[in-house]
C-alpha cells in the first residue's frame, strides 16, 4: 500500500520512524521490520544514527534479504546545514551507504549557525537563545534542494514542520514542488486544515509522532499520549485491535503516510497490521471530535525559543 506523490514516485503507507532508536538497537530492528514487511524508513541526520542504520541497510542488500530498488528510504537537512545543502546531502548518503535517496526533507524551516556539516548541532547564544542564521531564506535553500534532483542524489524533495503559510511560499517560488509535508499530527493535534490544504495542492502528508510521542514525548516534553485515551481505548476493544492499531488506521484513512517509532520488536509487529480492517465513518468521526490542539513534540524548549508564538 503507497501513496504516489506529484514527483511520480511511489512512497509506502507505513514506515519505520528511527528517531530516539539507539545505534546499538538499530540493526537488528531494521532487519526484523523489512522480515515483517516494511519497506519505508524515516531517517533524519540529526537522530545520529544514520551510520548504524546504513550498515543495517548494506547487509541487507548483501544477504538478498531485499534490493536497494525495493526499499523508500528518507531522511532530512538539519537547521545548521541550510548553507551547505549538497554537502550535508553527501554526509547522509555516505553514511547510509546509498547512491540516492528516496526523499530529502528539509527537517525544520528555519536557518541555523553552521557548525559542521553533519554535526548537527544547535548553537545557542550567551543568554540559551537559539543562533539563527538571517542570512540564509528558505528560497535559496530549496533551490539547493532543487539542484540534488537534478544531479541525481535525490529522487523527491520535501519539507517538514512547515505551516500552511510557509507551505504556500514554497509551492510559489519552487521550480520543483514539494512532494511531501512531514508534520506532527495524531488524534489529539489532527490539523484538519494544513493538512487537507497540502492534499488539495499535491503535497502528501507523513504524520510523525503518528501516536502522540507516547513515553517519548511525555519524558522529554510533559506531553500527554492519546494512547490513554478511552475512546480509543473502546475502538480497540470493539475492533479488537491494539490502540496504536486504531490511531495508525485512522491516520491511513485520512490519507496521511505514518512513520511509527518503536524499539520493541512485538510492537514493530503490531503497527504494522493496519491493512486488514478498516474504521467505519462513524468511528472515524469520533476520534475527529478529541482533537485538543495538543502538540506533543516541542524541541523549541532546548532552543531556548518559542517556535510557535
Amino acid at each position: 500500500m503507497a501513496v504516489t506523490l506529484s514527483s511520480g514516485f511511489k512512497m509506502p503507507l507505513v514506515g519505520f520512524g528511527v528517531w530516539r532508536v539507539e545505534g546499538k538497537d538499530i540493526k537488528d530492528l531494521v532487519i526484523n521490520a523489512i522480515k515483517i514487511g516494511y519497506r519505508h524508513f524515516d531517517c533524519a541526520a540529526d537522530y545520529k544514527n544514520e551510520a548504524e542504520v546504513g550498515e543495517a541497510l548494506a547487509g541487507a542488500f548483501q544477504s538478498g534479504l531485499v534490493k536497494r530498488e525495493d526499499l523508500f528510504i528518507t531522511t532530512k537537512l538539519w537547521n545548521s546545514d541550510h548553507g551547505h545543502v549538497f554537502e550535508a546531502c553527501k554526509d547522509s548518503l555516505k553514511k547510509l551507504q546509498l547512491d540516492y535517496l528516496d526523499l530529502y526533507l528539509v527537517h525544520f524551516p528555519v536557518a541555523t549557525k553552521h557548525t559542521g556539516v553533519g554535526t548537527t548541532d544547535s548553537a545557542l547564544d550567551e543568554d540559551g537563545v537559539l543562533e539563527i542564521d538571517t542570512t540564509i531564506t528558505l528560497e535559496t535553500t530549496w533551490r539547493a534542494m532543487e539542484d540534488l534532483v537534478s544531479k541525481g542524489l535525490v529522487r523527491s524533495i520535501g519539507i517538514s514542520n512547515y505551516d500552511i503559510f510557509l507551505t504556500r511560499d514554497c509551492l510559489a517560488y519552487s521550480k520543483v514542488k514539494p512532494a511531501v509535508n512531514q508534520i506532527e499530527t495524531h488524534p489529539y493535534f489532527q490539523r484538519d486544515s494544513l493538512v487537507k490544504f497540502c492534499l488539495k495542492h499535491g503535497v502528501s502528508i507523513t504524520a510523525h509522532t503518528p501516536l502522540g510521542g507516547a513515553a517519548a514525548n511525555t519524558e522529554w516534553f510533559g506531553s500527554v499520549s492519546c494512547l490513554d485515551d478511552p475512546v480509543l481505548k473502546g475502538l480497540a476493544a470493539k475492533y479488537k485491535r491494539t490502540v496504536a492499531q486504531i490511531v495508525l488506521r485512522w491516520g491511513i484513512q485520512r490519507n496521511t503516510v505514518v512513520i511509527p517509532k518503536t524499539s520493541n520488536l512485538k510492537r514493530l509487529e503490531e503497527n504494522f497490521q493496519v491493512f486488514d480492517f478498516e474504521l467505519t465513518k462513524e468511528d472515524m468521526d469520533q476520534i475527529k471530535s478529541l482533537d485538543r490542539k495538543h502538540r506533543t513534540n516541542t524541541p523549541g524548549k532546548f532552543w531556548g525559543i518559542d517556535l510557535y508564538a
